[in-house]
């Protein structure tokens, strides 16, 4: 029988008791806008092209799950960011980007406790390159933005660049790339954790052992084992204990 508990304010927990081992898994995987990071990376850097209110209003649909395409909606949002330089982005990382409360403590409990981490977004490479090597995430899979050379050298040409995986790292990539890495580690989808916040994150969270939303859309919220709905990231952990 499924049941909720709240153990304390802002966090809820749905179908086990806790406390649960963070030792008894082996790789956790993470979303990074909105999630690892505070912001929608896609929305700042279209800021810089005047179109932010667009392009944010698709991100924040898309994230609902009111926009079911994540390929198309990415395209679209892309496509508005043509002729942004990336000087514009370094000034988005630079500016406006920082890691969300809590998920230094996070990744640092879960790898002393022997825990491979992966870094698995719909954003882009630009920064979630940046956010690896800030934090020593083990894995990383995101969406990189071509720019141009030649006269326009340095503009963003508002297409994504194909990868040996695909092009775009929607939901459905997402889930793949939390079964490969386990895979590849020798390990069961039931010994990683995903953690998401948007509509994209469902899949790789449908297959994980363990779910957890953080700041998450009401649909994500809903079909999360944790919800983290107030605090830091590191408020997992008192779920899972060392």
């Amino acid at each position: 029988m499924n049941t909720s508990t709240a153990p304390a304010p802002g966090l809820i927990l749905q179908g086990f008791t806790p406390p649960l081992r963070l030792a008894d898994f082996k790789l956790i995987a993470f979303d990074m806008d909105s999630t690892l990071i505070n912001i929608e990376c896609i929305d700042e850097i279209a800021d810089a092209a005047g179109r932010k209110a667009e392009v944010a209003a698709i991100t924040e649909a898309t994230m609902r799950g009111e926009i079911t395409d994540f390929k198309d909606s990415l395209r679209r949002r892309v496509a508005q960011l043509k002729g942004v330089t990336v000087a514009d982005m370094e000034r988005v990382y630079q500016e406006r980007l920082q890691l969300n409360p809590g998920a230094a403590t996070l990744v640092a409990a879960c790898k002393a406790a022997g825990l491979k981490v992966l870094l698995v977004s719909g954003g882009f490479t630009f920064f979630a390159d940046r956010v690896k090597d800030t934090l020593g995430i083990d894995f990383v899979r995101a969406n990189v933005l071509e720019v141009e050379s030649g006269p326009n050298c340095g503009q963003l040409t508002g297409h994504v660049v194909t990868q040996a995986w695909g092009d775009i790292c929607d939901g459905a990539e997402k889930r793949r790339t939390l079964l490969e890495v386990a895979s590849l580690l020798g390990i069961s989808p039931a010994q990683t954790i995903a953690v998401g916040d948007g509509a994209n994150d469902l899949p790789m969270m449908g297959v994980a052992g363990l779910s957890v939303a953080y700041h998450a859309k009401p649909t994500v919220r809903a079909q999360a084992m944790v919800a983290i709905n107030e605090g830091g990231l590191d408020r997992l952990l008192d779920v899972l204990k060392p």
